[in-house]
């Protein structure tokens, strides 16, 4: 997938951002329609509707849109429903097994089961049915590439990967899941039909340890290692344009940028691991005002370079594309 179309890069060279005019169309009547169709259609399977301008509404919905890039421009959400623990004797098992296995590889793992959240996409068949009875495994398979057999997930900053491999239903409407996710001590799975861990050392399979795109959850593990929170529905109409370019740039030698760069989540995430909390908030708070367009892109790498400083800056990024080259 084309890196440029979906994040904020930051580099040695300064560009001019690129933006996508993407025609919305917006109705409200028609989505409030459609809201309490799926309202009744979740509620049957034990959901219940997150409330519009709740704090919880829009914690879900800025995961999602934030994840989406430049396509977000063009997304409406639709409706948020939210799976009910306590819905049947079933769904409070799955629940509790959720619980032991992360427990388990708490324990495993040295304190910490590296739980994350992540995306699925998927037809409203599908995801209803994941809902109700679980992930399968033969439903799964079909959808695979060659990074291991098993259910693969998105992480909670690449939603835009999710919704791509989500299916419009009739009224156009997508849907796709945010999930917990039992990660553990993650292993790279590269062009391969592995099936299950390398070793026991392992709990899940990625593409790239240091920037996972993929997470990969093995069979055996897709209903114990993966608990569904949310469903959320949306319209994107220029979602099948995206897809299509996408495809078409995937048969385009892409041209290696200039300079070394970093997108700027990828450089917030390496650095909140290096620098003092404050100045990391410091640096997230510019981003946000960046993408809230209230402050211009080469301010925004100002404001990072004195955060950080240069030298720090330079060698994060020296190091992730001398990373790239060897992969």
């Amino acid at each position: 997938m084309d890196q440029n179309l979906m994040e904020d890069q930051i580099s040695m060279t300064v560009d001019d951002d690129e933006i996508l005019n993407y025609g919305s169309e917006t109705d409200e009547e028609v989505h409030s329609k459609i809201g309490s169709h799926l309202f009744e259609v979740f509620a049957q399977i034990g959901m219940v509707s997150v409330g519009e301008g709740s704090m919880e509404h829009e914690e879900t919905k800025r995961s999602f849109l934030l994840g989406m890039g430049l396509v977000s421009k063009d997304t409406n959400i639709v409706a948020i429903n939210k799976i009910k623990p306590n819905f049947s004797l079933t769904r409070q098992a799955k629940v509790k097994s959720f619980q032991i296995f992360s427990e388990a590889v708490t324990e495993k793992c040295g304190g910490d089961a590296n739980i994350k959240h992540a995306w699925y996409g998927g037809s409203r068949d599908e995801i209803c049915g994941i809902v109700s009875h679980g992930f399968s495994s033969c439903a799964t398979n079909a959808k695979q590439d060659f990074h291991g057999v098993g259910v693969q997930l998105f992480p909670v900053k690449l939603s835009i990967d999710g919704a791509l491999s989500s299916v419009a239903d009739e009224s156009g409407v997508r849907h796709i899941l945010l999930c917990r996710v039992i990660i553990g001590k993650p292993e790279v799975v590269k062009s391969s039909k592995q099936f299950h861990p390398s070793s026991n050392e392992f709990d899940s399979g990625v593409d790239n340890l240091l920037f996972p795109r993929k997470y990969i959850i093995w069979n055996a593990f897709i209903n114990s290692h993966i608990f569904p929170e949310y469903v959320i529905s949306f319209k994107s109409p220029c979602l099948k344009e995206f897809q299509r370019k996408q495809a078409g740039n995937a048969l385009k030698p892409l041209k290696p940028p200039k300079s070394p760069w970093i997108s700027f989540p990828t450089l917030i995430s390496i650095l909140s691991e290096i620098l003092p909390p404050k100045k990391s908030s410091e640096i997230v708070k510019c981003h946000n005002e960046f993408r809230a367009k209230k402050i211009r892109r080469t301010q925004l790498v100002q404001k990072v370079r004195t955060i950080a400083g240069d030298k720090l800056l330079d060698a994060v990024i020296k190091s992730i594309n001398n990373i790239r080259k060897k992969s």
